[in-house]
């Protein structure tokens, strides 16, 4: 016997840990894209068999991936040693990793808030204003703009509004469909550009690049879109009969100021965000501001100032030991992103998939021929891409993700800057994920005001997915705008050698930091 080890095969290299470089699929490249295709037709599948029911739970998306992986091993050449290994590797991407963290935090910052009132402080301070018809809608876009941009939710924004603000409004006179637009404009704005949101931080991550550099930097497109959009709302949101009796009670009930304390917490993680601290440490000092804030609020003379605590302390924590468990707004902020989570890593493993197999480089060959040396057709490919998987894949956050790998390379082939390939993936990623009949947030709204309308009987029968589409001015608008510059060059910076941004390509006559 030889005192040598018997090297180790391929396969068995594989199945030793080490990461798997390339595989070879029945079809070429094309087969390695078939776990991801499985994922995106069973999507649209259950969107259109749910689509009166509400947005699909994602255990059902999670077994379409699933399923996808498994009948990829089928087609795949290679040992399926090896396939399993590409799985194992593409599970460990760091993109994936990374925002399941961060999903956790913002899921616990955004609970904590909702706990101790802040949505029924922004609702005191809409009533306060008076508004009624389309400045009722106005504001409800504007309100709920600010509360996605501080919360990092555009999910959890269409919730709250939809069970708040939307009843009010049908007493105040607006429009049932502009106002449920109008909802889903504000999430479709604080979800492309709260420094704590799921695609924000998937836009930057997977662009290998910083977070607070890319929310300064996508903060002009957002307004851009927003300013004509709240106009809109306004010229055409009211049109419903306004009964001010009524809206006084609802208003008296639902409301209270006292929650606008928390304003200083989601101001301070902006902040903190925006100035360069990590994203963890932003969101870690908001919880931590917010839970003091609340409990102060139990303390005698600040509960007086504030007309009463503003939560419980078990209302963010409590040990039920009868039921063996640990419940309030902590533990619900992270349960709610448990099953996002596992989703996320398997899109994020098929997408892997499709890197070793070959598929990713494969559209990418193919594109060039379309762009060939000009970059400005680059930048329209990226956004045609961003955005035909936006309409295929309910969950926007899982359409970046599977869009961020082609993005992220095509862009590199023409040097431009990080943020403005974050940009492109984000924007159009947040406006879509808001806008189509079968979109998650659409789905989520429409399941919301159902039980908004068993609760109240003046509020009636929740629009219709098909009903609201048109009219998402935020969305339709901000997707018009990254069009408008990709085909004009508006805003295009490009990388130079040491990251910064720079008007004309390195090493170009005139080149110079913007």
């Amino acid at each position: 016997m030889s005192s040598e080890a018997e090297p180790i095969s391929k396969a068995e290299e594989s199945a030793y840990g080490v990461r798997v470089q390339k595989l070879r699929f029945l079809g070429g490249w094309l087969g390695s894209a078939i776990p991801m295709l499985v994922f995106i037709v069973a999507a649209i599948s259950l969107c259109v068999v749910l689509a009166e029911k509400g947005a699909p739970d994602e255990s059902g998306l999670i077994l379409a991936v699933v399923a996808g992986l498994v009948v990829g091993m089928f087609f795949c050449r290679n040992p399926w040693a090896e396939y399993c290994q590409a799985i194992f590797d593409g599970m460990s991407q760091p993109v994936g990793v990374i925002a399941v963290i961060c999903w956790v935090w913002a899921g616990m910052f955004a609970k904590v808030l909702a706990a101790g009132g802040l949505v029924e402080g922004l609702v005191w301070l809409g009533g306060a204003t008076g508004f009624s018809g389309g400045l009722f809608a106005m504001a409800t876009f504007l309100l709920a703009a600010l509360f996605a941009t501080a919360v990092g939710t555009g999910y959890g924004t269409t919730i709250a509004f939809c069970q708040l603000l939307y009843p009010a409004g049908m007493v105040l006179g607006a429009d049932p469909i502009m106002l449920f637009a109008a909802i889903l404009s504000g999430a479709a704005f604080g979800d492309n550009l709260a420094p704590v949101s799921d695609t924000t931080i998937v836009s930057a991550v997977t662009q290998e690049t910083d977070v607070p550099g890319v929310v300064r930097s996508r903060f002009k497109y957002a307004v851009t879109a927003a300013i004509p959009a709240a106009l809109l709302f306004l010229l055409f949101g009211g049109g419903g009969q306004v009964d001010a009796a009524q809206a006084g009670v609802l208003i008296g009930r639902l409301a209270n100021p006292a929650g606008l304390i928390l304003l200083v917490p989601f101001g301070l993680v902006i902040y903190l965000a925006l100035s360069g601290r990590h994203i963890v440490v932003s969101i870690t000092w908001g919880i931590l501001v917010a839970i003091g804030l609340i409990l102060l609020s139990n303390i005698g003379f600040v509960a007086d100032v504030l007309g009463g605590p503003l939560a419980e302390p078990g209302k963010l924590l409590f040990v039920d030991v009868e039921a063996r468990a640990v419940t309030g707004a902590l533990t619900d902020g992270i349960n709610g992103f448990v099953k996002m989570s596992i989703l996320i890593l398997f899109i994020v493993t098929a997408g892997h998939i499709m890197n070793v197999g070959g598929a990713l480089e494969g559209i990418k060959r193919g594109m060039m021929k379309i762009v060939k040396t000009s970059v400005r057709r680059a930048e329209l490919v990226i956004v045609s891409t961003v955005a035909a998987l936006n309409v295929f894949i309910t969950v926007n956050t899982a359409a970046e993700i599977a869009a961020a790998p082609f993005v992220r390379d095509m862009g590199k082939a023409f040097r431009l800057h990080p943020y403005r390939r974050a940009n492109f993936l984000d924007a159009v990623s947040s406006a879509f994920g808001y806008i189509f009949p079968w979109s998650g947030g659409v789905l989520l709204g429409v399941a919301t005001l159902r039980d908004v309308s068993a609760q109240y009987a003046f509020v009636g029968a929740p629009p219709s997915p098909m009903d609201v589409w048109p009219y998402v001015f935020h969305g339709w608008l901000l997707a018009a705008v990254m069009a408008g510059a990709a085909a004009t060059g508006l805003g295009r910076r490009y990388a130079g050698p040491a990251g910064e941004p720079l008007v004309h390509p390195p090493g170009e006559e005139g080149s110079r930091t913007a």
